[in-house]
């Protein structure tokens, strides 16, 4: 047995074994230290460069996990994407997907913005719309904004059952939209939509301004479409005014409103730049050279200058108004028909001066 023990085959086999023993453990170190190195970059290092831009990923309802992933990787921001995807499976975030719209922070490591998307905090937007004419024009505005498709908004614009519930038709409906900016959630559906533009409304139309408007002998509705006539008018807020005192003395006087605006806006054509007689004979309520009042509703999303224009009108007795012949954007008033006759030669001399004819 000593011999045995003592053969130089053991021998050989004693140091191969004492030399394997501390090399596993120096490579189990190192796997160890390199494991730890990695989960800690996995965990604690900055995955999201934004490289000075703002940077967001839009996660619609309904996205599955790959879905969201690809949406987060397409934003161009992420240095590691591998890292992320084992980190989001670490945070069971496959299980736990949000719709929503997120800003992507400079700096975030993956705990934090998979810790921002498994919870769903989303950013909220600055929801805004102006330079609206239709009610499709609105539809197709606000479905770029938030997540409700055009279809969806379009078809509660134009349901008169629905919109009775909040007090509108669908002549009146976009005088419900009061120029602003609102903040809103991405996935903010199209009937919270509607709900919230109502209740914007009521807030807007406080107990001053509905004074105001009883002064007048308008309602609320009235005052918008009035508004939106101004609007199309002028785009200068220090006349408009003035351009609602015109109106209103006509209204209180029972003469037609005579307002181009409104025949364009019956004829369909926006892009008409000198209104003819052959606009003028189109029959339809919004021909205001035709049929005396208001229209039955807005021609345009009226902003609050106009509104408020309407409101603390201009006292005068101005009944016309035309365009300056320099093209300023400002208008030339009259009192008399001699005198806006006058007015207009010299406003359709510089038309004709530029050719424009229609």
């Amino acid at each position: 047995m000593a011999n045995e023990v003592n053969h130089p085959i053991a021998k050989r086999k004693r140091k191969q074994k004492s030399m394997l023993v501390p090399g596993l453990i120096a490579l189990g170190m190192f796997l160890f230290v390199s494991f730890s190195y990695y989960a800690y970059q996995i965990v604690y290092t900055m995955n999201v460069d934004t490289k000075g831009r703002e940077a967001y990923v839009l996660i619609p309802t309904g996205a599955t996990y790959e879905q969201a992933m690809d949406s987060v990787e397409a934003s161009g921001v992420i240095i590691d994407p591998l890292s992320l995807r084992f980190m989001s499976k670490l945070m069971d975030y496959d299980k736990l997907v949000k719709p929503g719209r997120y800003k992507l922070e400079h700096g975030w490591t993956n705990r934090q913005l998979i810790g921002v998307l498994r919870l769903g905090q989303q950013t909220p937007l600055n929801l805004t719309f102006s330079n609206v004419r239709l009610r499709s024009q609105l539809a197709a505005k606000l479905a770029t904004e938030v997540e409700a498709s055009e279809q969806e908004l379009d078809s509660l614009l134009s349901d008169p059952a629905y919109l009775k519930t909040l007090g509108f038709d669908t002549t009146s409906v976009v005088g419900m939209f009061i120029p602003n900016t609102y903040q809103v959630y991405w996935t903010i559906t199209a009937p919270e939509l509607m709900e919230r533009m109502k209740k914007e409304y009521d807030r807007f139309w406080n107990e001053e301004r509905k004074a105001k408007a009883e002064q007048l002998g308008l309602t609320p509705h009235q005052v918008s479409t009035l508004a939106s006539i101004v609007q199309a008018e002028t785009l200068k807020n220090d006349e408009k005014p003035r351009v609602a005192g015109v109106y209103l003395n006509r209204l209180e006087r029972g003469m037609l409103l005579q307002a181009d605006p409104t025949v364009v806006f019956a004829v369909r054509d926006f892009t008409i730049r000198r209104v003819l007689n052959k606009h003028l004979a189109y029959d339809s309520p919004y021909n205001t050279y035709m049929y005396k009042g208001l229209p039955p509703g807005p021609i345009n999303v009226p902003a609050i200058s106009s509104i408020d224009a309407v409101l603390n009108p201009e006292k005068h007795s101005y009944l016309y108004f035309c365009a300056k012949e320099d093209f300023s954007g400002y208008h030339a008033f009259a009192t008399t028909m001699a005198e806006h006759q006058a007015n207009a030669r010299r406003f359709h001399r510089a038309l004709n001066e530029r050719n424009i004819m229609q």
